[in-house]
């Protein structure tokens, strides 16, 4: 997926986005629970980790900054590292749904607004749809990185980006 050369803005935000968004699926591709779940670095990242802060960041820079509909998370807010640890009771089927619907609110936030449109973020200061789109881009580029280096810890698969 290339992010068009000549696009209005909005447009070329959310292929930015989704850019981002189709390389942690691909790094999630053809890989079992055990897999999914492992963790390769001291701090315990996994993907599933990963997956399941995406899905939260998601819902909460899109939704709840714009006063939309967001999935209540099941696990403990009150923890700073919950969104990104993988416990015992969840699965992989229930995190990669939870980061499914989570696009989708956001997507649907994303159509509905115009990106001067504003909200206010979860600590306070109110934001522009363009801001959120921004932050987003950076914050899935971000854990795409890493996706990239813990999936090739797992299996040996390299790429930024799902070939062509």
């Amino acid at each position: 997926m290339r992010v068009p050369y000549q696009a209005d803005e909005k447009t070329t935000l959310q292929a930015s986005l989704n850019r981002h968004r189709e390389a942690i699926l691909w790094k999630l591709e053809g890989l079992d629970e055990e897999q999914l779940r492992r963790k390769v670095t001291p701090s315990g990242t996994s993907l599933l980790g990963l997956a399941k802060h995406l899905g939260y960041v998601e819902y909460g820079w899109f939704c709840e900054t714009f006063g939309e509909p967001s999935e209540q998370p099941w696990f403990d807010t009150a923890d700073p590292e919950a969104d990104l640890r993988v416990d015992e009771g969840e699965s992989a089927e229930q995190i990669l749904t939870y980061y499914e619907r989570a696009r989708k609110a956001a997507d649907l936030v994303i159509e509905k607004y115009a990106v001067e449109d504003t909200g206010t973020a979860w600590y306070g200061p109110i934001v522009t749809l363009r801001w959120v789109l921004i932050h987003m881009i950076e914050e899935l580029a971000r854990h795409a990185g890493h996706m990239d280096i813990v999936r090739e810890l797992i299996d040996g698969s390299t790429g930024d980006h799902r070939p062509s």
